[in-house]
C-alpha cells in the first residue's frame, strides 16, 4: 500500500458532482456550424491549410502546427469551410481570435484511419511525432502541447508516468466519466506514454470520492494484466494540481520554477492518455472531448462527447438551459473557471465543463471589503505562499517583491479567495500581476533585441571604418616606401607632378589655335 502524504492548506467546498450523473455518457448532436479556433492550446496558434470554399472530411487537418509549441487542428466532421476570421472564443479576456468556420453537411464522412497495434516496435521519436500530428494537447489544464511534455530531454530520465485522475474541482465529472466509460483505453494509453518516456513505473491517482472510476480502472488493469499501480487518497481541493498530487503520492516537491521532469516524473490527464491511444492504435486525431454540462439552470445536466468547435449555446440548448432568468455560464468549474461573455464561443481541447448555475446556487460575489489581515488565505494556500502579501504587492505593481514571494508558484486554484471573509478577488489580482510581468519581460526582450541590433550595427560601422583607415595607412606607407627607394621627397614629387599636369593643360589651347 502506497503511503499517502498531506499537502499544506486546501479546502472542502461542496462537491455537487452527482448533479451531472458521472459515468453516464451520451453524444452531443453535431451543430450546423463548427468554429475551430487556431489556438486551442498553450503556445503558438496553428496556421490554416484550407481556404474558404474548401470541402473537408472528418479528421482532416485544417491548420498546421507552427513550431514546437504548437499543435495542428483537425475537422471533427465533414462540411465546407465558410469563413476564416476572428470570432468570439471562450477566454477570460472576452476577446476574439482567428477561427476556421465549417458548415457541417450532416453526413459525417471521415478520412480512413491508419493506426498500429504493434506500437512497441516503434521508437519514441516516431510515437511523439504521431501524437503531435494528432493535435493532442493537455486536456486537464492550460493545454500544454503533449509532444513537448513527452520530450523532457536526455538529461532528465523519467522514472514514473503519473496519470492524474483527481478532478478535484466541484461540479466537474468529465474525467470521472471518461475513466468509467473508457478505462481500457486509458490503460492502453498509459502504457504507450510510459513507453515513450521510458518510465519504469505507471501510477494512477484517483480521489476516493470516485468509487465508480476506481472500480472501472481496477478492472481494466486486471484485464490488461498490466504492471500499473492505482492509488486512492482523501478528497481535498486542490489535490488535483500537478505539484499537489505529486507531493500527495510521492512525498516529493517539484522545485519552485521547476517541472515534474526535474524529479523524474511526467504527469498527464486521463483524457490525454486516451487521446494518445486513439492517435497511435486507432489513427484518429483529437477532434472530440467529454464535457460536463451542469448547474441547476439546466433541465438535464449530463456528460457529453462533443465535437471540438461546437458553440457553447448549442450545448446549453441540448442540456435544456432555462433562458427565462439571465444567468452566467462559466467555462470550467466554480473555483478556476470564468464567465463566458459570448455563448457563441466554441468549446476547445481544454473545455472540460460548462457550468450554468442559478443566482441562488452560485451568487455573484459581493463587492470586496478591506483586508482584515486574518491570515485565512495563507492557511488555505496549497502552495505555501503568502496570498496577503502577494495581494499588496500586486496592487502596488512591485514586480521585484512579487518574484521574491514566488508569484508564479501560484496555481490560481482560488482557495485563498474562497476563504477570504472580505470577498477580495485575490486570484484576479495574481493573474493580472502575472500578465504585467510577462508583458514587462517581453518588452525587455524587445528592448534587448533592439539594443543588440544597434550595438551590432555600431560594431560593424566601426570595423568598416577601421578597415578603411587601415587601407589608407597601407597606401601611404607604400607610397613612402617607394619614395624612400627612389631617394625623392614624396611631397615635392607630388608638387612636381601637379605642375607638369598644369603645364600640359596650358599648352593645349596654344596648339589648338
Amino acid at each position: 500500500m502506497r503511503t499517502v502524504h498531506d499537502i499544506h492548506g486546501g479546502i472542502h467546498p461542496p462537491e455537487r458532482k452527482a448533479l451531472s450523473r458521472p459515468g453516464e455518457l451520451t453524444d452531443a448532436p453535431i451543430p450546423p456550424q463548427l468554429v475551430m479556433p487556431l489556438r486551442q492550446h498553450l503556445g503558438v496558434p496553428a496556421q490554416p491549410t484550407v481556404e474558404v470554399g474548401d470541402t473537408v472530411l472528418g479528421d482532416q487537418q485544417i491548420a498546421a502546427a507552427q513550431g514546437v509549441m504548437s499543435v495542428p487542428v483537425h475537422a471533427p466532421t465533414s462540411g465546407t469551410v465558410v469563413a476564416i476570421e476572428s470570432r468570439p472564443i471562450a477566454h477570460a479576456s472576452g476577446l476574439e481570435d482567428q477561427c476556421i468556420v465549417i458548415e457541417t453537411d450532416g453526413h459525417h464522412r471521415c478520412l480512413d484511419a491508419v493506426g498500429t497495434d504493434d506500437w512497441r516496435a516503434l521508437d519514441a521519436i516516431t510515437l511523439v511525432e504521431r501524437i503531435r500530428e494528432a493535435g493532442i494537447a493537455g486536456m486537464g489544464g492550460a493545454g500544454f502541447p503533449t509532444a513537448v511534455k513527452l520530450s523532457p530531454g536526455p538529461e532528465r530520465p523519467i522514472e514514473t508516468l503519473l496519470i492524474n485522475g483527481t478532478e478535484c474541482e466541484p461540479y466537474i465529472t468529465a474525467d470521472d466519466t471518461l475513466m468509467q466509460c473508457h478505462a481500457d483505453e486509458l490503460i492502453e494509453g498509459a502504457q504507450i506514454l510510459a513507453h515513450v518516456v521510458s518510465a519504469d513505473a505507471i501510477l494512477i491517482g484517483i480521489e476516493d470520492n470516485k468509487p465508480g472510476a476506481i472500480a472501472a480502472v481496477e478492472a481494466a488493469i486486471a484485464r490488461a494484466d498490466a504492471d500499473i499501480e492505482l492509488a486512492t487518497f482523501p478528497t481535498k481541493y486542490p489535490s488535483g494540481g500537478e505539484k499537489q498530487i505529486i507531493e500527495i503520492l510521492t512525498g516529493q516537491q517539484v522545485p519552485s520554477g521547476g517541472i515534474p521532469a526535474d524529479i523524474g516524473l511526467v504527469c498527464v490527464n486521463p483524457g490525454t492518455a486516451v487521446a494518445a491511444k486513439r492517435a497511435i492504435i486507432d489513427g484518429k486525431p483529437l477532434t472530440h472531448r467529454i464535457v460536463t454540462l451542469t448547474g441547476e439552470a439546466l433541465k438535464n445536466p449530463q456528460n457529453v462527447s462533443a465535437c471540438l468547435g461546437t458553440p457553447i449555446t448549442a450545448l446549453m440548448a441540448h442540456a435544456g438551459l432555462n433562458a427565462i432568468a439571465p444567468q452566467r455560464v462559466i467555462h470550467g468549474g466554480p473555483m478556476m473557471g470564468f464567465a463566458v461573455s459570448n455563448l457563441q464561443a466554441p468549446i476547445t481541447k481544454i473545455t472540460n465543463c460548462l457550468l450554468a448555475p442559478t443566482a441562488t446556487e452560485l451568487p455573484v460575489p459581493e463587492p470586496a471589503k478591506p483586508c482584515i489581515r486574518c491570515g485565512h488565505c495563507a492557511e488555505a494556500c496549497p502552495a505555501s505562499l503568502l496570498p496577503q502579501q502577494l495581494y499588496w504587492y500586486a496592487r502596488a505593481k512591485d514586480q521585484e517583491q512579487l518574484a521574491e514571494h514566488r508569484l508564479f508558484d501560484c496555481i490560481e486554484c482560488g482557495a485563498c479567495a474562497y476563504v477570504c471573509p472580505s470577498q477580495i478577488p485575490l486570484v484576479q489580482y495574481y493573474r493580472a500581476a502575472k500578465g504585467q510581468i510577462r508583458d514587462s519581460e517581453q518588452e525587455k526582450r524587445r528592448s534587448d533585441n533592439s539594443r543588440g541590433r544597434f550595438e551590432a550595427r555600431q560594431a560593424r560601422l566601426e570595423t568598416e571604418a577601421a578597415a578603411r583607415e587601415a587601407k589608407r595607412a597601407a597606401r601611404k606607407a607604400a607610397a613612402q616606401s617607394k619614395a624612400d627607394a627612389e631617394g625623392a621627397d614624396p611631397i615635392q614629387a607630388a608638387i612636381e607632378r601637379a605642375k607638369a599636369r598644369k603645364a600640359d593643360q596650358d599648352k593645349e589651347p596654344e596648339q589648338t589655335s
